[in-house]
């Protein structure tokens, strides 16, 4: 099987968007906040199950991954399909939600606005892991890993939340 140049390139696009996308609003909220991402998680008060700060990068580069291999997936198959452009819109309002999360903890302090970001974001991810289950299954098990993380994270912001009011 050959694969062709321009696949190679959509490929390596799908995989870069969403970890430009997250290192951009990492970058936004260390800017906003005034000190690193790292630094700030470091001096909240966490529950016991959170973990180091390290994993953070580690996790979300992995998900990001898995998150532009989907997309790349459910491209494939064409994107001039409804049901392409229907599963595509809610991949980037997931990745926009994703985007505005950081910003909401990390940069504006806003840790109960983002916790209603991450619901929005859970639920958007949940339809469309749908939508993609309906193109190309393993787009859709490429983000069981993220919707797990995600209510890991859910958990997370909302005792950092009341612990830290």
């Amino acid at each position: 099987m050959i694969i062709s140049i321009k696949e190679v390139r959509n490929f390596i696009i799908s995989i870069l968007i969403p970890l430009i996308i997250g290192y951009l609003s990492s970058i936004l909220a260390s800017l906003l906040s005034g000190i690193s991402i790292s630094t700030y998680y470091s001096q909240l008060i966490k529950p016991s199950f959170a973990p180091p700060s390290f994993i953070f990068p580690i996790v979300w580069t992995i998900l990001y991954v898995f998150m532009g291999i989907s997309a790349y997936k459910i491209l494939k198959k064409g994107y001039d399909l409804t049901k392409v452009k229907d599963a595509m819109f809610y991949y980037w309002l997931q990745l926009t939600l994703n985007f505005i999360w950081s910003i909401l903890f990390f940069g504006l302090d806003l840790r109960f606005t983002a916790l209603i970001a991450l619901v929005l974001l859970i639920i958007v991810i949940s339809i469309m892991m749908y939508k993609f289950s309906k193109i190309d299954k393993k787009a859709m098990y490429l983000n069981i890993p993220y919707l797990i993380w995600l209510f890991y994270a859910l958990f997370l912001n909302y005792f950092i939340w009341i612990i830290n009011r």
